[in-house]
């Protein structure tokens, strides 16, 4: 029972912030056209993942795309700016979005 209690509370402690920085897309419209694992109007989460593998500005320039926009680096259909997301958490987004596969 105890070794249960233990792996939940891990699996927990790994579950939590990952939801947390989804609902966090989820609240800033993120969600309206990426998705984690498909393409919609934007790119896939994982496929930003993979091309921003290994730089090390990426959390920085991925993060004022996402408050400023963007365009012409997925396709012709430009990503508009986000007003309502503030730098701090535009890194946090950035920082969960790096870590998709």
């Amino acid at each position: 029972m105890k070794q249960f209690l233990i792996a939940f509370a891990l699996s927990a402690a790994v579950v939590a912030p990952a939801m947390a920085d989804q609902a966090l897309a989820q609240s800033k419209n993120c969600m309206a056209c990426h998705a984690v694992d498909k393409k919609l109007v934007g790119p896939a989460f994982k496929d930003v993942a993979a091309k921003y593998a290994g730089q090390k500005d990426a959390t920085d320039k991925l993060a004022a795309k996402v408050i400023k926009g963007g365009s012409g680096v997925w396709g012709p259909v430009p990503m508009p700016a986000n007003p309502q997301v503030n730098e701090a958490d535009a890194k946090k987004l950035v920082a969960w979005i790096l870590t998709q596969k």
